[in-house]
């Protein structure tokens, strides 16, 4: 049984009423114009004889010699009164027969008018057998449109029930991206938006999973040095400044473990904000309110900032918390990684399709062969969880933008954040 709701039932319902309303306005205007073109030939042929009555005083005129025009026809003499009452051309019943007759002025002055009637019992029988007939073509007509229609509806919804059903027995770990090559060019950008969207779930389930694997593990291990270091405490007695010395270390585990319990609530906080409705925001201006932020954080630290943003002004429409995120991420691992005098770099520029912002550093650059973006991934010997990469890629995700890490290529030793925001998706408008 078809839905109302249902596109099928929609489009069949308005196929089906346009059809009946064509078929309909083509077969009356089909009929009109047959019935106007005889009668019209009638018309003519009861003003010849009227004219040659006029002219000749006789049914045929000189050139005339077919008596056959002139079966049925019959013609009489009124009045003035009569020809006003009757009109010029009309058609009239006598009995059983149909007749047709045309009014038309005797001799000019004398008041008298001749009509000239004829028989059109025949062709008003053979106007009702074209209506018949136009009405049984019409029948056959429809029904052949019904079938078309509900075999034509069946043709399009066919590769969106495929879809579906594939995407129905689709699990977290049987997730298989849709074969776009098979599917028509209208529902190719579906199918890839599919994958593109199958491609994130397998990812977010991916990094889930080592998420949860890697805090059981962050976890575990600081509690296992805390029972151990405890039980060597209580093994003999010893003075309060051991147990003092004891409690402090407790202590400095115990702050790791919030560091990672922080990092873990970042997480639960930054999915909320990829909820948030995109605002229209200038990006160059956010880069260089943080870069202002950064700039005063490494003059303390004794190393170079550096800002080139171009261009002067990128309107787009975007979440602001997930983009100062990202940057933020860039900036700490950059300054984090950075020796003392040497520089960070926070460079912006305009690409064929949106703009690319950039973070450069002077540090020991990065292993591309590991994916840094997966959590409690640490490289090098700084302090840290982890799960600062992976976040930025998350809200990266969030804004369908593109972020990458790569070593520099000039020559030197360092690393290259790279985050591309799409023009086609943040629509830049002109500076005001």
């Amino acid at each position: 049984m078809l839905s109302k709701r249902s596109i099928r039932t929609q489009f069949l319902i308005q196929l089906i009423v346009a059809s009946a309303a064509l078929l309909l306005i083509f077969s009356s205007f089909l009929y009109l114009y047959i019935q106007q073109s005889i009668y019209e030939e009638k018309r003519t042929e009861l003003q010849k004889v009227a004219q040659n009555v006029c002219a000749y005083e006789s049914l045929l005129g000189n050139e005339q010699s077919n008596a056959d025009a002139l079966l049925g026809v019959s013609i009489e003499m009124i009045g003035a009164k009569d020809a006003e009452a009757f009109g010029e051309f009309y058609e009239f019943r006598e009995g059983s027969h149909t007749l047709l007759a045309l009014i038309h002025p005797f001799k000019e002055g004398t008041g008298q008018f001749l009509r000239v009637s004829r028989d059109i019992t025949a062709t008003k029988q053979l106007l009702d057998k074209i209506l018949n007939s136009i009405f049984i073509i019409n029948a056959i007509g429809f029904i052949v449109i019904i079938i078309y229609a509900i075999g034509l509806s069946k043709m399009l919804v066919s590769p969106v029930m495929t879809l579906s059903r594939r995407l129905a027995n689709m699990n977290e770990h049987l997730m298989r991206p849709v074969k776009v090559d098979e599917l028509p060019d209208e529902f190719t950008p579906l199918g890839e938006t599919l994958n593109h969207l199958i491609s994130r779930i397998q990812t977010f389930v991916k990094y889930q999973k080592e998420l949860f694997i890697g805090a059981a593990h962050e976890l575990k291990t600081p509690l296992a040095v805390m029972k151990l270091k405890n039980q060597v405490t209580l093994i003999k007695k010893r003075s309060p400044e051991e147990y003092i010395e004891a409690l402090k270390i407790t202590n400095e585990t115990i702050n790791e473990m919030n560091k990672i319990v922080a990092d873990i609530l970042n997480i639960g906080r930054q999915e909320g904000a990829q909820l948030e409705l995109p605002v229209e925001t200038d990006v160059v201006e956010i880069l260089t309110k943080k870069g202002n932020d950064f700039l005063l954080l490494a003059e303390s630290e004794g190393k170079i900032f550096k800002m080139e943003l171009q261009p002067p002004i990128f309107i787009a429409t975007l979440q602001v918390n997930l983009l100062n995120q990202i940057v933020q991420n860039f900036l700490q691992n950059a300054l984090k990684f950075t020796p003392k005098g040497k520089a960070v770099t926070l460079r912006s520029g305009m690409t064929q399709s949106g703009l690319l912002i950039e973070v450069i550093d002077e540090g020991c650059g990065i292993d591309e062969t590991v994916d840094l973006f997966a959590p409690f991934k640490r490289q090098g010997n700084k302090s840290g969880a982890g799960l600062g990469l992976f976040l930025a890629k998350s809200a990266a995700d969030a804004m369908a933008a593109d972020i990458s890490l790569r070593n520099r290529s000039d020559g030197q030793d360092g690393t290259v954040a790279s985050l591309h925001l799409n023009a086609k998706l943040y629509c830049p408008l002109p500076p005001r």
